[in-house]
């Protein structure tokens, strides 16, 4: 298995810069299979959304289709998958941030009670707590 960092899964999503996503989607079609499939950790996949919506505007639907592909793909494997899941129908839903949603859900999943956090939004869904 092999760790992608956000730019190289980046450039498979934005054509920005034409050589590195042309090497970048020809990286994960040589090296990522399902026998041995590339990882994206919950860093790189917080980051990644928060680079298109802010570098690249692209919009929930779109961060939505991006997550849906790489939860579905055989060839990646993201971590805390089921969390990921979860957290994206919350996304989809307008509550929450994605990253927002996934820390929560993370938290629940370890025994957390509740998540504290300043945000007012949050704090009036379930899982999280106003400080």
């Amino acid at each position: 298995m092999i760790g992608l960092d956000t730019n190289v899964l980046l450039r498979c999503f934005v054509d920005d810069e034409p050589n590195q996503a042309r090497r970048a989607r020809q990286f994960v079609r040589d090296r990522c299979k399902p026998s041995d499939p590339g990882f994206v950790n919950r860093v790189v996949l917080c980051e990644l959304i928060w680079v298109l919506s802010r570098g690249y505007h692209f919009g929930r639907a779109e961060i939505a289709a991006v997550v849906s592909s790489l939860l579905t793909s055989n060839d990646i494997v993201l971590e805390d998958s089921e969390q990921v899941r979860v957290a994206l129908l919350s996304f989809q839903s307008g509550g929450l941030g994605f990253a927002d949603a996934l820390m929560g859900e993370v938290n629940r999943v370890h025994g957390c009670e509740a998540t504290a956090t300043f945000d007012r939004k949050a704090a009036r869904l379930g899982g999280f707590v106003l400080v």
